[in-house]
């Protein structure tokens, strides 16, 4: 059964339609469009009950806004659209009006006579050094549309991985401050209320009740200071870990984690390998892709070993044998560079382990997650458990003494 799709697209002149079609799928239409000389950049269902066009929103920060950017150039620049006009159509399709101001930018820099490369240099805060690199590679190998594409499926799996990681975290997070803010709330406001029908009596207290009035009233009575020297000293801790030494101690502290630092070595792992892949795969010679990749790792501690494993590469040891001399890398990544070396698909090996270590972070993610919620359940269970049978003891008590 055919379905209305809205398409916007760009034809041979370069300017841009929208309207509709009728067809049984979105490819369909997509190749219905591509019939009629026209280049499909956006195909949609029609919003019900409206007619006008509704596009995507990339409103979601800078990284969502440059993803829509390589997505749209990579469109474009492959079928054939001059730079400076998929530029300016890029600049049309924009809906946030800062990124929209950034991309004139660098159409203006083009039109002045600088390169793609370093037009995107000067906006150092929406397109890193490895962005730039592989820009600049594909200017001089011809091949800018390719590397769009391959920019894209970078951007987008890394995004995908990020994601993941945190949505995976979140739940144990809000598990957390939920146990702990309802143990503080019961010690500050229910407790107190056994406290006050013990005050004015000559009755035995049980010693778990005791303890917990005792704990009650420290936490009521030095609360607030405790909380403030908590967050002063959260505040000392951000400020440190941002100095080189801070940073360095607290990578390396991260990666030391039981099961939440394996999944966070091979996260850094998949990152580096893709990085490497992309950038060896499109010509970057290989030093310079490796001090590219140590830029964008966020883990100091692994991306410091980098600069060792460029010393063996310029001395002639390959990648792999530094790679495993370093250890700061999984030993199976070693492997897999080393066939890559003997069999000169260096680029492919990368985007292998890439793969693979993709697959494993998700794997580690789920194994800690597995264990911390189970424990994290268990040690609230107990604390609150502790809490309700001392109030019960005193309940029981003054029962006992009232018959």
């Amino acid at each position: 059964m055919a379905t209305t799709y809205q398409f916007k697209a760009v034809g041979q002149d370069g300017r841009v339609r929208t309207g509709s079609l009728h067809g049984e799928s979105e490819k369909k239409v997509i190749a219905e469009l591509r019939k009629q000389g026209l280049t499909p950049v956006y195909v949609g269902l029609q919003p019900q009950g409206k007619s006008e066009l509704k596009l995507p929103k990339f409103n979601f920060g800078k990284r969502k806004d440059v993803l829509f950017f390589t997505q749209e150039l990579s469109t474009l620049l492959n079928s054939g659209v001059p730079l400076d006009r998929a530029l300016s159509i890029t600049t049309e399709l924009t809906t946030r009006a800062e990124f929209k101001a950034v991309v004139s930018d660098v159409l203006r820099t083009i039109k002045g006579g600088k390169s793609l490369a370093d037009a995107l240099g000067t906006k150092p805060e929406y397109f890193p050094e490895f962005y730039v690199n592989m820009v600049r590679a594909g200017e001089a190998s011809g091949s800018l549309g390719a590397i769009f594409e391959r920019l894209s499926e970078y951007e987008k799996t890394h995004d995908e991985l990020k994601g993941y990681i945190i949505s995976s975290m979140v739940y144990p997070a809000l598990l957390s401050l939920v146990g702990v803010a309802t143990i503080v709330l019961m010690l500050y406001f229910v407790v107190p209320r056994f406290a006050a029908v013990f005050a004015d009596s000559r009755m035995k207290i049980p010693t778990p009740t005791l303890i917990l009035l005792e704990v009650s009233n420290i936490v009521r009575t030095y609360g607030a200071y405790a909380l403030g020297a908590l967050v002063l000293a959260m505040a000392g801790f951000r400020q440190y870990i941002v100095t080189p030494a801070g940073k360095l101690w607290w990578h390396t502290f991260t990666l030391r984690i039981p099961v939440l630092g394996d999944a966070l070595r091979k996260a850094q792992t998949s990152q580096f390998a893709r990085a490497m892949g992309t950038l060896v795969a499109n010509g970057v010679p290989l030093v310079q892709s490796l001090g590219i990749s140590r830029a964008i790792m966020s883990n100091q501690k692994m991306s410091g070993t980098l600069e060792m494993v460029a010393q063996g590469v310029k001395r002639g040891e390959g990648l792999s044998v530094p790679i495993s001399r370093a250890g700061a890398f999984p030993p199976l990544l070693a492997h897999l560079l080393s066939i890559g070396e003997e069999t000169g698909r260096l680029d492919a090996m990368f985007m292998r382990a890439a793969e693979i270590y993709d697959g494993e972070t998700r794997a580690a993610i789920k194994r800690f997650t597995a264990l911390f919620e189970p424990l994290i359940i268990l040690l609230l269970g107990v604390a609150v458990g502790a809490l309700i049978l001392s109030m019960l003891l005193a309940i029981t008590s003054i029962n006992e003494v009232a018959v």
